[in-house]
């Protein structure tokens, strides 16, 4: 891993160089290909008061490159929060490597034949059952069923096969669709 250290408008101090070195070396621990790492440390003025700003850029092998940029009046908190961010940039790229690893072919053979197994197991259970829903009802029946039960209402087909719908009402009275 390359490192470099650029100073703009400010000079960088053997103390300052060594944090920032120190910060780098943390990121080591994600184990991505690391290829440079360029850290630019300038400051600002605004508003009369001074401000460090600390960007990183980071290139890996095979992805695209962090580019962290953090802002602060003390140069050294600036650090740390560019580093906690690249931290956490690098923690996502190394969750997403680690979570979604490719199958294998032999894997996913393995996997679709136990599917298949599966498949012709449930197909053996299956048994068809008429429900009760489709066999003709009298009005009256499904209205004592309703009384006895604490359904609002109860669908079924009468005797002449039309779907009904016999409900009870705010007044305490029975409606039929």
């Amino acid at each position: 891993m390359n490192l470099s250290m650029t100073g703009r408008n400010i000079e960088l101090t053997d103390a300052i160089k060594e944090h920032i070195t120190a910060s780098v070396d943390t990121l080591k621990k994600f184990n991505l290909d690391i290829i440079s790492v360029n850290v630019i440390v300038s400051t600002q003025s605004r508003k009369g008061k001074e401000h460090s700003v600390v960007e990183f850029v980071i290139n890996l092998a095979h992805k695209n490159t962090i580019v962290i940029k953090q802002n602060d009046q003390d140069l050294y908190a600036a650090i740390d929060l560019a580093t906690d961010r690249a931290q956490k940039a690098m923690r996502r790229l190394h969750d997403k490597e680690v979570d979604h690893q490719k199958v294998g072919i032999n894997e996913a053979k393995a996997e679709d034949v136990c599917v298949k197994a599966v498949a012709q197991d449930i197909e053996d259970e299956i048994i068809p059952v008429e429900l009760d829903l489709y066999k003709p009802r009298e009005v009256e029946d499904v209205l004592n069923d309703l009384k006895e039960s604490g359904k609002m209402f109860e669908i079924f087909l009468d005797n002449e096969h039309k779907t009904r719908v016999l409900y009870k009402r705010n007044d305490g009275k029975f409606g039929l669709y």
